[in-house]
């Protein structure tokens, strides 16, 4: 197996197995709008695991920063104002679809649940339209 091959497969089963392991020990589907949502409502007992996902999202991100920088390279730089247009419709689209790809695509498909394989196909499609839609208007961000 080649090496470019290897970090995506590594990256991959890593989500599984975390994925797997907070539903085993918690019950809970690992998906980051509802983590984030939840957080600020939570009842009591239920902030602590969405505070330790969320800081464990935080805490790689940090480590991988320091680790090696050059993952987190942007070779491309949209608009400001169309970077927050574009942050708020996902928002909106992950409360209107009841979740987002890690929840619906990770841990829905795996479930063989209806509502997130429609969802997820619905993700996919949304997002080639977008490209398709961005590069014929002459999106130079996307290169």
């Amino acid at each position: 197996m080649t090496a470019p091959l290897v970090a995506p497969l590594v990256g991959g089963a890593l989500i599984g197995l975390a994925a797997t392991l907070l539903l085993v020990a918690n019950g809970r589907v690992a998906g980051i709008s509802g983590a984030v949502g939840g957080l600020f409502g939570a009842r009591a007992g239920d902030r602590e695991w969405r505070v330790s996902f969320l800081g464990g999202l935080l805490v790689g991100g940090v480590a991988l920063a320091l680790l090696r920088p050059s993952a987190l390279r942007v070779e491309y730089a949209p608009p400001a104002a169309l970077a927050v247009v574009a942050g708020l419709l996902v928002g909106f689209g992950t409360q209107l679809g009841n979740g987002c790809t890690s929840g619906h695509g990770v841990c829905g498909v795996s479930r063989r649940s209806t509502r997130s394989i429609v969802a997820t196909i619905t993700f996919i499609l949304a997002g080639a339209l977008a490209v398709l839609v961005s590069r014929r208007l002459g999106a130079p961000w996307l290169g």
